[in-house]
């Protein structure tokens, strides 16, 4: 009977090997432009984020300063609704009507729709969508 060796032999793919199928293909010159491609696309993503974050900000500060100015008419008109923004042109910043932080008007209502003594100032958001789960309110 053979005597068997100690050191047990392996067939190896080229895959199964460290850094193998890399090797095999050619691919280790392209991993830094990968690794580069990564952070670029990280970053990207990152910074469209934070845009839409951005906006989202502007745009609630724009709402509570509308805010102040119709409670301001409210107040001086025994609670009743401003007929339309633009009855508040004089009192807001800019002297123009109110538009969010993509261009499009911000929605008001009085009396608002869920609550009937109250008024709503609504955005609506990133998407744009009426009524879509990004509204700012």
């Amino acid at each position: 009977m053979r005597r068997r060796s100690t050191t047990e032999r392996k067939i190896l793919f080229p895959w199964e090997r460290r850094g193998g199928l890399v090797r095999r293909l050619g691919l280790h010159r392209a991993r830094p432009l990968f690794f580069a491609l990564c952070a670029l696309g990280l970053a990207m993503w990152v910074g469209m984020r934070e845009r839409e974050r951005t906006g989202v900000r502007r745009t609630r500060a724009l709402i509570a300063d509308v805010r102040r100015s119709i409670d301001a008419y409210m107040a001086d008109h025994d609670g009743q609704c401003p007929p339309s923004l633009e009855v508040l042109l004089p009192e807001l910043p800019g002297a123009v009507l109110p538009r969010d932080a993509w261009g499009r008007p911000i929605s008001f209502r009085c009396p608002g729709y869920w609550d009937t003594s109250r008024y709503e100032l609504i955005s609506d958001g990133p998407d744009g969508l009426p009524g879509g789960l990004d509204r700012i309110e």
